[in-house]
C-alpha cells in the first residue's frame, strides 16, 4: 500500500499537541510496516529526524499553510495534484482537515471541537473556517478517529455522524515522564522555587487554558491559608494574553508565581515530577496530554470538571468548576489538607501507563487502517479494551 499522511505539524524543535500525536503514532506505524510506503506531506522543508525509516517518502507541498485561505488551497488544490502523481491508496489527516476535492479513502483525526464550544477563543476568520469546513470534513471522511470518548460523542451528536464511523483511540504520553527520587526533586525545587513546594500548570497560555482564573485562585489561596506553596506556570505566551498579564500585575502574591516560558521536554519532565500537584484549569480539551504526563510522574491532578478532563484524570482527581476562582482555590486547599491521601493515590502510575500509551495509540490506528484496507495487516499487536 501507499499511505499518504498529513505531517505538516512535524516541525523541528516546535512539536506541540498535533505534532506530538503525529510523531508518536506514525513513527511506530512506519517502522512496524516496512512493506508499505508512507508519503509524508509537509508544507515546508522536512526535518530529517521525522523521516523515520526508508519506507517514508517526504513530499514538500507548496505553499506553507498557516492561514485559512492557504488551508483551503493546500488541501483542495495542492494535495489533489500530489495524489494524482503518487496515487496513494489511503489518506490520513492528523489535524482535523481534509481534502474535499479527492475521493481517495480517508481517515480524519479530530482532536476536539473547542471552536464550537468557545468560538471567542479563536480569531474570527479562523473560527469561521473551522465551523464551515469541519462538518464537511466529518461527513466526507470514510472514518474518523477521536482521542477521547467525550470528543467522539461530540462529533456524533453535533455533526450527525454515524457512531460506527467514529473510533476513539486514546493518546499517550512520553515515557520520559516518570517520578523523581527525593534528592532530585529537592534540587528542582531549589532551582525554581527556592526550595518551596509548588503547584504546577503546564501548557501554553491563552484564553481556553484559563490561566487568568488560576492566578486569581492562587491569590485567594494565599490570602486565606498563608501557605508557602508557590505556583509554577510552564509554557509559552500564545495569544490573547493581555488579561493574564493584567491579573498578574495586580496580584498580592505575584512574587510566588514563577513563569518559566517554553521548556524543552527534558526540563519539563523534571519540573513536572518535582511538583506537589498539577493544576489544569482548562475550559475545554479534546484530551489533555499534560494530565497524563502528571500521572506518569505520580503527581496528583487537580483539574476542571469539563469536557474530557475527568475521563483522562482518573477517579482520584480533584475536580472543580473552572469558571470560578473560589472553586479552584478550594480544590487546591482541599489537596493541601489531604495531601498524603492524594500523593498515595497517584503513586501507582501503572493505571495511567496502561490506559494511555502511544503503543496502544498506534495499535488502534493500525486496526482502523486494516478495517479500511485488508492489505494492511496490524503488526501482531492487539488493542486492549
Amino acid at each position: 500500500m501507499v499511505i499518504a499522511v498529513n505531517t505538516r505539524f512535524l516541525l523541528k524543535n516546535r512539536l506541540e499537541g498535533i505534532g506530538w500525536y503525529t510523531h508518536e503514532v506514525f513513527r511506530r506505524i512506519v517502522t512496524r510496516h516496512p512493506e508499505h510506503t508512507f508519503l509524508f506531506l509537509f508544507d515546508r522543508e522536512p526535518a530529517p529526524e521525522f523521516l523515520y525509516a526508508p519506507n517514508v517518502q517526504p513530499v514538500k507541498v507548496w505553499p506553507p499553510a498557516r492561514h485559512p485561505y492557504l488551508w483551503q488551497f493546500w488541501f483542495d488544490y495542492a494535495l489533489p495534484a500530489v495524489f494524482r502523481k503518487h496515487q496513494p491508496d489511503l489518506f490520513i489527516s492528523t489535524d482535523g482537515f481534509l481534502s474535499l476535492k479527492t475521493h481517495i479513502p480517508s481517515i480524519l483525526v479530530v482532536h476536539d471541537l473547542g471552536f464550537e464550544h468557545y468560538p471567542e477563543h479563536t480569531p474570527a476568520i479562523v473560527n469561521k473556517y473551522y465551523r464551515k469546513f469541519t462538518p464537511l470534513y466529518a461527513r466526507h471522511a470514510d472514518h474518523i478517529v477521536t482521542v477521547s470518548d467525550f470528543t467522539r460523542r461530540d462529533v456524533i451528536d453535533r455533526y450527525g455522524v454515524a457512531p460506527e464511523k467514529v473510533t476513539r483511540i486514546y493518546n499517550g504520553a512520553s515515557d520520559a515522564y516518570a517520578p523523581l527520587d527525593a534528592e532530585d526533586a529537592a534540587a528542582v525545587r531549589r532551582q525554581y522555587t527556592e526550595g518551596s513546594d509548588y503547584f504546577i500548570y503546564v501548557g501554553s497560555i491563552h484564553p481556553r487554558k484559563n490561566v487568568t482564573t488560576l492566578l486569581q485562585a492562587f491569590d485567594m489561596l494565599k490570602e486565606k491559608t498563608g501557605t508557602d506553596m508557590k505556583l509554577v506556570v510552564a509554557g509559552r505566551m500564545a495569544w490573547k494574553t493581555d488579561a493574564t498579564k493584567a491579573i498578574y500585575d495586580i496580584m498580592h502574591h505575584k512574587e510566588d508565581v514563577i513563569f518559566t516560558g517554553h521548556l524543552q521536554q527534558q526540563e519539563l519532565v523534571r519540573i513536572m515530577a518535582a511538583a506537589a500537584a498539577f493544576v489544569y484549569p482548562s475550559l475545554f480539551e479534546g484530551f489533555g496530554i499534560p494530565v497524563v504526563e502528571a500521572r506518569y510522574c505520580g503527581v496528583p491532578v487537580i483539574t476542571s470538571d469539563r469536557s474530557c478532563l475527568p475521563e483522562v484524570a482518573g477517579p482520584h482527581a480533584i475536580t472543580f468548576n473552572p469558571e470560578y476562582p473560589a472553586e479552584i482555590a478550594a480544590a487546591m486547599e482541599h489537596f493541601m489538607q489531604e495531601r498524603s491521601h492524594y500523593t498515595e493515590a497517584y503513586a501507582d502510575i501503572n493505571a495511567a501507563r496502561n490506559a494511555f500509551n502511544w503503543e496502544r495509540s498506534a495499535d488502534g490506528m493500525e486496526q482502523v487502517i486494516s478495517a479500511m484496507d485488508k492489505r494492511f495487516v496490524p503488526a501482531g499487536r492487539q488493542l486492549q479494551h
